[in-house]
């Protein structure tokens, strides 16, 4: 687990299978550097997330990591969670997820969650692909 902390947090056989696919999708500088910044108050939380959500829930065979990503972008836009959402943008087209899905979703969060939340996820997933059109020198 090169980059981690050595903290008695991060030691576990599930930290280690989630910090894998949590690098996966989210990338590795930035989950390293969300442990890295972790102090003796919050630590518990990252190994909460990197065990429960990334160790158990997104190692589960029922549904593959672009199934799982869509879900979290309705769930992120319903429950108006910008920063979760525009990482998991990110992360949902790692995990193949298109452009025209991502539309589709957010069209589908407006007619069931409302036009306000649509609105602002439409906001943050333009961001999102114009930084990546940027950095591509596109």
């Amino acid at each position: 687990m090169a980059d981690v902390p050595n903290r008695p947090e991060y030691q576990s056989e599930l930290f280690k299978k989630g910090l894998e696919v949590r690098r996966e999708v989210l990338g590795r500088d930035y989950v390293d550097a969300s442990l890295a910044r972790a102090d003796d108050f919050n630590a518990t939380f990252q190994q909460m997330t990197t065990e429960i959500a990334w160790g158990m829930c997104w190692t589960r065979p029922g549904i593959d990591r672009k199934t799982r990503s869509m879900i979290n972008l309705t769930m992120l836009s319903a429950l108006n969670r910008g920063a979760e959402l525009r990482l998991h943008v990110k992360a949902a087209l790692t995990n193949g997820v298109s452009r025209d899905e991502i539309k589709e979703i957010l069209l589908q969060v407006g007619i069931y969650c409302g036009i306000p939340a649509s609105l602002e996820a439409f906001k943050i997933a333009t961001e999102v692909f114009k930084e990546i059109d940027s950095a591509k020198g596109s």
